[in-house]
């Protein structure tokens, strides 16, 4: 990886980082030492005078007091974990190497060293769930007092271990409706307990905002770095080999280790709603104006007068800002994908 942050470092021309995170997988499998190594090499080569946050994402099993502890001396200051359930009939389905105690004993060894700043990420949607396991995660949250919820409906990907269960009647299938009920009621509950929905499937108390996410919302260019990792500069995507191994081989060898895609300004156009639609500061008609022109706006307002989605009920528009509304969040994709440009 190192030697993909001298192949980067002219990526972002210059611009200052405000972020970082370790994430993708378990970066907590870097030792201490390797991840001061990796902070010098960061620090070093990219204008990291505006860092604010930095974040590691690790699962409960990997952070150990010890390890909690010596990343407190490091420049880390969040740490997002995937506890997913604190119920251990959810995680033992889900074949989660972590148990409910482990995952609430992992929790407060990390505010016992003194971080504040906690995202963990739940799941709902199970097809197993008890009726009261999601609220019960949801209790449990606020009683841990984290400031930040990542919270996601489980999908089920084709040609997975849960797919072939679910087509052989050996697990029951996830019910939409039940999933959506179970959507509202984690927007209702938060909210009762002052948290803000600024993201679809993150919530924060204080406006404690995951920084580093809400940038990619926020269409503000960023650089990925090792397998797999995507970056965007404005114009352009690029997502780099995924397996390991070849990722390695191509650096060593001095080929091509990303693909790149140039973006059109109907690509541009189009992802702008669709991360924009999930936020609550929603689709700026102001910023269509000034980053697209005038007759994207009308496109925009004509698909949408047209469509089934009803004003007041699936979305607002209001100080020339179209947001979702609750019944809207439910249907966001399909919301985004009627209104997009089509060649």
């Amino acid at each position: 990886m190192f030697k993909e942050i001298e192949l980067r470092k002219n990526y972002l021309m210059g611009a200052a980082i405000e972020t970082i995170y370790l994430g993708g997988g378990t970066p907590s499998l870097f030792s201490i030492d390797e991840l001061k190594l990796l902070f010098e090499k960061l620090f070093d080569t990219f204008d990291c005078s505006l860092i604010k946050e930095i974040t590691v994402e690790a699962n409960p099993d990997d952070l150990q007091p010890d390890y909690i502890n010596q990343l407190k001396q490091l420049p880390v200051n969040r740490l997002s974990i995937g506890i997913q359930s604190f119920n251990d009939l959810d995680l033992q389905w889900m074949n989660r190497s972590h148990n409910a105690n482990e995952a609430l004993t992992c929790i407060q060894n990390c505010q016992s060293a003194g971080f504040t700043n906690l995202n963990i990420d739940l799941i709902y949607g199970l097809p197993n769930t008890i009726s009261d396991s999601f609220k019960q995660n949801l209790q449990t949250f606020i009683d841990l007092a984290i400031p930040h919820l990542s919270a996601y409906c489980l999908m089920v990907e084709p040609k997975t271990a849960l797919a072939h269960q679910i087509k052989n009647k050996t697990s029951p299938p996830m019910s939409e409706a039940e999933a959506g009920e179970e959507m509202l009621h984690l927007i209702n509950f938060l909210n009762k307990h002052h948290f803000e929905q600024y993201e679809i499937s993150n919530f924060a108390k204080e406006k404690q905002y995951a920084l580093h996410n809400t940038n990619y919302w926020k269409q503000v260019p960023y650089i990925g770095l090792g397998p797999s990792a995507h970056s965007f500069n404005g114009l352009s995507r690029q997502w780099n080999i995924a397996n390991n191994a070849s990722y390695i081989k191509a650096l060593k060898e001095n080929s091509n280790f990303y693909t790149e895609e140039i973006l059109t300004r109907e690509n541009r156009f189009n992802e702008y709603l669709m991360t924009a639609l999930r936020t609550k500061w929603g689709v700026d008609l102001e910023y269509i104006e000034e980053h697209f022109d005038g007759t994207y706006i009308t496109h925009l307002l004509n698909l949408l007068q047209k469509s089934h989605y009803i004003n007041g009920l699936h979305y607002t528009i209001e100080q020339n800002r179209i947001v979702l509304l609750n019944k809207g969040k439910l249907l966001a994709d399909g919301f985004a994908s009627n209104l997009f440009l089509v060649s």
